[in-house]
């Protein structure tokens, strides 16, 4: 059996890599060149169920979760557990996270060893209110919920880690180091199964300003660290760039430390027998379908808020001693996949509790080569009274070899984007492409029927969009 490292970070857009975003090209020299020297990397590998908590439970449990359940604790979701089921073959086990979430879901049950760095978002370990919380963003370009003592995240992320100023105290340089210690005193302990969870490059985009001045040198104004999850015409065109700027330097700093652990795995000679996976679970709107955040909690809008390309679209690289080094393969993959495909190239049997709903891509991997799934569907969970979907919802999107579609768009009807001429979906072709329309809906109810969801959650995205005043659907804080 063969060691299994997953790197996971969150809010990093599949186009971060390679120089790949047109609006403003991110530099990741670290995982570019694990692309093109170590890795497989699949070019079609989005988002099951949104967001951080809902994806990570896919990854935990080979299953997809959205048609069933949201936000909620691991334990609450299945039996299926990645750190149990490895356990029970033999495996070491140890999670390492400074993502928030992480140990309130309870996902450190299960493992021999889990290790939280604090402070990450809303974390508030160790309060010092003799010291004011100051403005570090104007309210009227931020997110405004949860807020704490009237202030906002981007101003309580700010005061809670003491206003950092060296880049070794940002979160993915702790991160980081804490992982390449956990190698240094571990390697020798195969089989082990090590999950290290970034945060970043979720918001706040606190990453040191002179990273920032290399993607927006002129820029003069105040700081954009954090989107307001609403409309993008707050935001100026300097200060939307900014924002993207501050974004691009966090994605950056990312890219810098998740090489130092890949540096570690050279070091250690780990390559040769271990399974190396670098993923995210979604990206980020800046100003995409003029919109920042990733879901809409902005009294200023109504919209629903389909899961278009640049949140579901998602790096996913696998390295593995029998695969091939710097190949890309272009087939469809999702985070259920992500279990039976690195147990299969491990050489364990997990024997889950639950059958997984993912399949080994294993196959496609070692060939560089072939079809995984013809479709894949990013979804969030909705609870409406009488079937219909809540105001501002996260909405599905169905992704094929050429067609992005969402069954309630923007304004609340069914929305179809050429995808291969139109890679961010900005361009809406359903009036023209009726037929078409039908059989893209049509493979979003064989993606529910075959998850097993319920007639009222397939009707709730069969029907037209009718709003409901009373309903939730999934997102990271419920007030």
């Amino acid at each position: 059996m063969r060691n299994i490292i997953l790197i996971i970070t969150d809010t990093y857009r599949y186009d971060n890599l390679g120089e790949r975003c047109a609006e403003l090209p991110v530099r990741t020299p670290q995982l570019d060149r694990l692309a093109a020297e170590m890795a497989v990397e699949v070019h079609g590998f989005y988002t099951g169920s949104f967001p951080t908590i809902p994806h990570r439970t896919d990854i935990a449990t080979g299953r997809i979760g959205w048609p069933h359940y949201g936000w909620q604790p691991l334990d609450r979701s299945g039996s299926n557990h990645v750190a149990r089921m490895l356990g029970r073959k033999g495996y070491a086990t140890q999670l390492l996270c400074d993502c928030p979430h992480l140990f309130p879901a309870r996902f450190d049950q299960g493992f021999e060893g889990a290790y939280h760095i604090r402070g990450q978002e809303g974390d508030r370990p160790l309060l010092h209110l003799n010291d004011p919380i100051e403005e570090v963003m104007d309210q009227s370009k931020t997110r405004l919920s949860p807020m704490y003592r009237g202030r906002t995240l981007a101003d309580l992320h700010d005061w809670t880690n003491r206003q950092p100023r060296y880049e070794t105290q940002t979160f993915p340089s702790r991160t980081a180091e804490t992982a390449v210690r956990w190698l240094e005193e571990n390697w020798k302990a195969s089989p082990f199964f090590l999950w290290v969870d970034f945060f970043d490059p979720h918001e706040p985009w606190d990453a040191p300003e002179y990273l920032v001045r290399r993607y927006d040198p002129d820029y003069r104004g105040p700081r954009m660290l954090h989107p307001n999850y609403g409309p993008s015409s707050a935001y100026t065109h300097a200060e939307l760039r900014n924002l993207r700027a501050h974004y691009a330097a966090e994605a950056e700093l990312v890219d810098r430390w998740v090489g130092r652990v890949l540096q570690k795995i050279d070091d250690l000679g780990l390559w040769d027998n271990s399974v190396v996976v670098v993923t995210s679970d979604h990206g980020m709107s800046i100003g995409e379908h003029a919109r920042t955040g990733k879901s809409n909690i902005h009294e200023k809008d109504n919209r629903y808020w389909p899961l278009y390309p640049e949140l579901g679209h998602v790096p996913f690289l696998v390295a593995a001693p029998e695969l091939p080094k710097g190949r890309g393969v272009a087939a469809f993959g999702q985070p259920c996949d992500f279990l039976p495909t690195v147990c299969e190239l491990a050489e364990v049997k997990p024997e889950p509790p639950e059958p997984f709903h993912g399949r080994s891509m294993a196959a496609i991997l070692r060939s560089g080569a072939g079809k995984h799934r013809d479709y894949v569907v990013t979804g969030c969970n909705a609870q409406a009274a009488d079937g219909r979907c809540p105001a501002k919802a996260s909405t599905p999107f169905v992704v094929t070899d050429r067609w992005g579609y969402a069954p309630i768009g923007a304004s609340g009807k069914p929305e179809l984007f050429d995808l291969n001429k139109d890679p961010l979906a900005a361009r809406d072709v359903a009036a023209s492409n009726e037929a078409v329309v039908r059989e893209m809906h049509e493979l979003l109810i064989k993606h529910l029927r075959d998850a097993g969801a319920s007639d009222a959650t397939v009707k709730l995205w069969s029907a037209p969009a009718q709003t409901a005043d009373i309903g939730t659907w999934a997102r990271d804080y419920s007030s």
